[in-house]
């Protein structure tokens, strides 16, 4: 099967800022899984790097990158106006090679996606990854996505044949913004379980009980909640990894405001920033903690929650969104309500108490990813959801 996928924010995959992360890498290995079970697979970007090829082979998949606006990153808000050129491009693109399907990525990837099949009978299906109304909804005032992304996504789900939801608060978010329940699809994200496992190094630690937190630093990722539930702990040390290196932390605003907070709670001394950690690292950290906290205010995929039970880690964390489908409620980790540090930190404190607890956790979460949540999964569902797209072929309505 011919397979185009399409990202406007894709890029290198040696980047570590967290956007790439959670969208380009998830890109890349479904591109590889479905390449490796034989389909001609296509990677469709904007090139944002003057010295990036506009072609390239990776891992037995094609990436092309298209010569759309400045040769530089720019934010979502200006990448919008570029839809329509981007999508004339990917039209005039498979002139020659024709994908038998289209899996828009983004808000913006599927906008061009839609923009290209549409005097077509291309089948586009759609990961929004994230849905502006959801964010707006958890992070009222910290939302900051641009003003024009909830309404051309409530038009994106009547373009699309199929929505894939990552987790089950998403499926619901999409049959309330006008889809049917029937085109809507269930597909969680992956794991790499073999970069992501229990046994092999752990970052250095000392005695002190460890909680990691892991995310963008910024608001809305849940650290403060965090910093405010230490007054319970004890001596217990919280590791923040996220943001940027860690030799920018010191003028950093977000880290500034994390420090202040922490400095009023008393706990200044148990509050550690480690800055960007590169992805292939993170393993290592997430081994070196007795607990992995994920507390973001928003998560549609639960990534870290899913990396952190693969390295045999316990997670406590927010239910909602992708957290709340990854974690078994005492049987992997804890859930606490949204936004209850004082449940939270009563959760963490007995959980660091219970080492057998913990043990017994950690080796259910390792069973639960390696059983449910690994890419060959993930790429095996997509793979039935194409087939099942294109044979049912219809002409897909324009935004």
């Amino acid at each position: 099967m011919h397979v185009g996928l399409v990202c406007a924010h894709a890029g290198p995959p040696n980047r570590n800022d967290g956007l790439t992360v959670g969208t380009h890498q998830h890109i890349a290995r479904v591109a590889t899984e479905l390449a490796a079970r034989g389909h001609d697979v296509r990677v469709y970007e904007r090139r944002d790097d003057p010295d990036l090829p506009e072609t390239a082979t990776v891992d037995g998949y094609r990436v092309e990158r298209a010569p759309i606006g400045p040769a530089a990153p720019l934010p979502t808000a200006e990448l919008v106006p570029l839809v329509a050129a981007f999508g004339a491009w990917l039209a005039d693109r498979w002139s020659d090679w024709r994908p038998e399907v289209v899996h828009g990525h983004y808000w913006v990837g599927g906008l061009a996606a839609a923009h290209a099949v549409r005097e077509t009978d291309i089948p586009v299906v759609q990961t929004f990854h994230s849905l502006g109304v959801e964010q707006l909804r958890h992070l009222g005032q910290q939302y900051s996505g641009p003003g024009e992304r909830i309404p051309l996504e409530r038009a994106l789900t009547r373009a699309v044949d199929i929505a894939v939801a990552q987790c089950n608060d998403e499926v619901d978010e999409l049959t309330r913004m006008g889809l049917q329940r029937a085109s809507v699809a269930m597909v969680p994200a992956g794991v790499d379980t073999a970069q992501f496992h229990p046994d092999g190094e752990a970052a250095p630690r000392d005695q002190r009980a460890r909680i990691l937190s892991v995310g963008g630093l910024s608001p809305g990722h849940g650290q403060e909640d965090l910093i405010r539930a230490l007054r319970m702990l004890g001596d217990a040390e919280l590791v923040i990894a996220g943001g940027p290196p860690v030799e920018q932390l010191a003028n950093h605003a977000e880290a500034s405001r994390l420090r202040e907070l922490a400095e009023r709670n008393g706990v200044a001394d148990q509050v550690k920033l480690v800055g960007a950690v590169p992805h292939d690292q993170m393993a290592t950290w997430y081994r070196s903690a007795d607990v992995v906290a994920c507390t973001p205010h928003y998560s549609s995929a639960g990534r870290v929650s899913l990396e952190a039970m693969a390295c045999g880690v316990p997670v406590v964390g927010y239910a909602m969104g992708g957290i709340a489908d990854a974690v078994v409620d005492e049987v992997t980790g804890r859930l606490v309500p949204p936004g209850d540090v004082r449940t939270l930190g009563m959760t963490l404190r007995r959980l660091l108490a219970d080492n057998a607890g913990r043990f017994a956790y950690g080796h259910a979460a390792v069973d639960r990813v390696r059983c449910s949540y690994t890419w060959e999964r993930t790429a095996g569902a997509l793979e039935r959801l194409y087939e099942r797209v294109v044979s049912r072929r219809k002409p897909v309505e324009a935004v």
